[in-house]
């Protein structure tokens, strides 16, 4: 066995003497036992443990469609799916968004142009 050195606060090693006197166990013995007790309780695969987690929601409808507009809602206009996204979702989107891409798409294009350079004073 590997013996360990671990700090913890006063106030836990307080109730950890408290809990082994009351157990009649030395405080190695109950960090011993709590370590197998939290290996034996951890999850093994958190895929499967979390796979269908919402499949009861009835507060966000269509589980799927629910997540794809959520996805869609953090769409800006220079990203490269803009176009495709507020086609699917054009309720997300507004005249400023279209403004903003129009300026993006020009930027890209080299038809923005140069930013003034200020004047001497």
């Amino acid at each position: 066995m590997t013996r360990i050195l671990a700090d913890l606060p006063d106030e836990d090693i307080k109730w950890l003497d408290q809990l082994a006197a009351e157990l009649g166990k030395s405080r190695a013995a109950v960090l011993r036992e709590a370590v197998s007790a939290y290996r034996a309780d951890a999850p093994k695969d958190w895929l499967e443990i979390g796979f269908g987690a919402w499949k009861d929601r009835d507060d966000i409808g269509d589980a799927v469609k629910w997540q794809r507009r959520e996805r869609a809602s953090t769409t800006r206009p220079w990203d490269d799916d803009y176009e495709q996204v507020k086609a699917e979702f054009p309720d997300l989107f507004n005249a400023e968004d279209d403004r903003q891409r129009q300026i993006q798409l020009e930027m890209k294009g080299g038809r923005y142009p140069a930013p003034k350079k200020p004047s001497a004073q």
